[in-house]
């Protein structure tokens, strides 16, 4: 996994793939719920499936960022990982972007 700045108050975390999402996604929670001074995105560009273990983790990290005034964005999310949000009726809860260039720019937009 791989977690930089990109900008003032937001970290850019690359996924790793399955099975070692699951792991991350937890991890990156405890980094942020002792952090939560930041916006996230979350770039999927090496992951072509998810499990439900993942999206759980995904929404707990969804819900700190949000009880802080804060944005998680998902990017680069493949058809396949996008259909399983959209089956299970969770595309609504996340915001999308095409690209990283993408989710910074939708972040400050709403900044």
């Amino acid at each position: 996994m791989g977690i930089e700045n990109v900008g003032e108050g937001i970290i850019l975390v690359t996924l790793p793939a399955e099975p070692k999402i699951s792991d991350e996604l937890k991890n990156i929670n405890e980094i942020i719920s002792s952090r939560n001074d930041c916006d996230v995105i979350i770039d999927f560009s090496n992951i072509e499936i998810i499990t439900s273990f993942s999206i759980s983790n995904l929404m707990i990290l969804r819900s700190m960022l949000r009880e802080e005034g804060h944005q998680l964005i998902l990017c680069k999310v493949a058809v396949p990982t996008k259909c399983i949000f959209t089956v299970a009726g969770l595309d609504a809860l996340f915001e999308f972007a095409e690209d990283k260039e993408a989710a910074l720019a939708a972040m400050q937009h709403t900044s």
